[in-house]
């Protein structure tokens, strides 16, 4: 099968920066929070490769640090809003009647209220952190996971195959297991790179108000939200960090762009 190259490109983009990131797990070339007056708002250099910020800390990282922190934020909420609303998308699509009534009206109350207004409460009640924040964004990801796994699995539950096990005498979990559960991953997966990049926007906006992530953890969206006031004395800061992001989102993007292209299909 011919790869796409927005996938290849997208690949290299996303595993590049993954590299990067679990480097920055283990080793960063300074102490991301050890500040140095001397070194206060250098500009970037062999030193220091993003410069430093007011507190003479060395930017690139922080970034690395930052940016491991919004991706793992953003990977635990989707796999974790991501997995309930797979689960509650198979058992309405499959089983349908009440099921699928109680579910769904329950899923759209919830999808009732906009997305990063009812995160910001859920934060604002459990307070500020990065597990509070995965929490919250994971609530707020269910239903979109949950409509499209729905649709999803309906289309396929009287799929001769499905039948055929069905007669055979599979149990429901072995058939929306192992007959359906992989015939939809060409709808899943691009669904799962969308929720990723939706999660980094939104820990990312978290942060910039000061109600995410916040110190000692760096975050990507603090770190913009601290460049802000320094945008003119210090421009590699905003820019160093907003590149960072948008890196991020992009690889990701054009790896879910690849397979849904290669699907030939929408999600």
């Amino acid at each position: 099968m011919n790869r796409s190259p927005y996938l290849t490109a997208g690949l290299i983009l996303t595993g590049v920066m993954a590299a990067l990131i679990l480097l920055g797990f283990f080793w960063t070339p300074y102490d991301p929070t050890a500040i140095s007056g001397s070194a206060k708002l250098s500009a970037p250099s062999f030193a220091h490769l993003m410069g430093t910020d007011n507190f003479g800390r060395d930017i690139f990282s922080r970034v690395l640090k930052g940016a491991g922190t919004t991706a793992v934020i953003a990977l635990s909420t989707v796999l974790l809003g991501g997995g309930v609303g797979v689960l509650v998308g198979a058992l309405t699509g499959y089983f349908g009647g009440i099921v699928d009534e109680v579910l769904m009206r329950l899923n759209d109350a919830l999808n009732a209220f906009p997305s990063v207004l009812l995160a910001l409460v859920i934060v604002s009640v459990l307070g500020s952190g990065k597990y509070n924040v995965i929490i919250a964004l994971a609530i707020v990801f269910v239903p979109s996971f949950a409509r499209v796994s729905r649709t999803a699995f309906a289309a396929l539950r009287d799929a001769n195959y499905v039948k055929s096990a069905r007669l055979m005498g599979a149990s429901p979990l072995r058939i929306l297991t192992v007959q359906i559960l992989p015939n939809t991953l060409h709808v899943l997966l691009p669904a799962f790179t969308i929720g990723f990049n939706n999660a980094v926007l939104a820990e990312a906006s978290m942060s910039y108000l000061c109600i995410g992530v916040t110190p000692p953890d760096a975050s990507l969206g603090y770190m913009l939200s601290e460049s802000q006031g320094m945008f003119v004395s210090a421009p590699w800061y905003a820019l160093g960090t907003g590149l960072t992001l948008v890196w991020m989102i992009f690889g990701v993007g054009l790896i879910g762009e690849g397979l849904q292209r290669r699907n030939g299909g929408d999600v």
